[in-house]
């Protein structure tokens, strides 16, 4: 029975070397025999490769789409979280008057990072219908090394709906809860689904 992923939004964040890191051992699903990774721009592609000829080369397989983005890394944050006091004294106590100057001399270090980022809802981060699955199983991989971001999703999976809820690299139980629309108006067309005698 086909497998089906129905919702997804994704904010995973991760540095851009984890991303290609990952794939040196990835373990893929058995629908997939490699990921092509393609960067365009500030674009990065990764598409499945299937592992057996029944898929056509002319049908699109799935495809991951992240965004590239550069953020600045302080790579003393820790040491200052550590050696900090409070109200910024040093071992020595309050130095008030060259607090601000050596402030301004001396310049944290840091370097440009750069970052994958996977945001938005399935149209925008999984595309393409051919192994859309598994390729959602190589994402949800992918979630559980990133440090930052949610992955949440309903997929089918041999007929049974199933929830997945990864929370900053970390699997978080998951419901799936049916709910009524605050938007659609029970107009003179519509059904009122509260006073239906056809529902007990």
């Amino acid at each position: 029975m086909t497998s089906h992923v129905y919702t997804l939004h994704s904010t995973l964040e991760l540095p851009l070397e984890d991303v290609h890191s990952h794939f040196d051992d990835a373990d893929l699903p058995v629908e997939i025999e490699d990921v092509e990774i393609t960067r365009r721009n500030n674009t990065l592609i990764l598409s499945a490769v299937a592992a057996e000829d029944d898929i056509s080369k002319y049908t699109p397989t799935a495809q991951l789409k992240a965004s590239v983005s550069e953020n600045r890394v302080y790579l003393d944050e820790e040491e200052e979280e550590e050696n900090s006091g409070p109200m910024g004294t040093s071992p020595s106590g309050p130095q008030w008057g060259a607090f601000g100057q050596q402030e301004e001399q001396e310049e944290r270090p840091s370097e440009l990072v750069e970052y994958a980022c996977f945001k938005g809802d399935r149209e925008t981060v999984l595309q393409n219908t051919a192994l859309q699955y598994p390729m959602f199983e190589v994402l949800c991989d992918i979630a559980r090394n990133a440090e930052k971001g949610n992955l949440t999703a309903i997929t089918a999976v041999n007929g049974q709906l199933e929830a997945t809820r990864i929370v900053d690299g970390d699997e978080r139980p998951a419901t799936i809860e049916v709910r009524e629309d605050p938007h659609e108006s029970a107009g003179s067309n519509g059904v009122d689904w509260r006073n239906n005698e056809f529902i007990s």
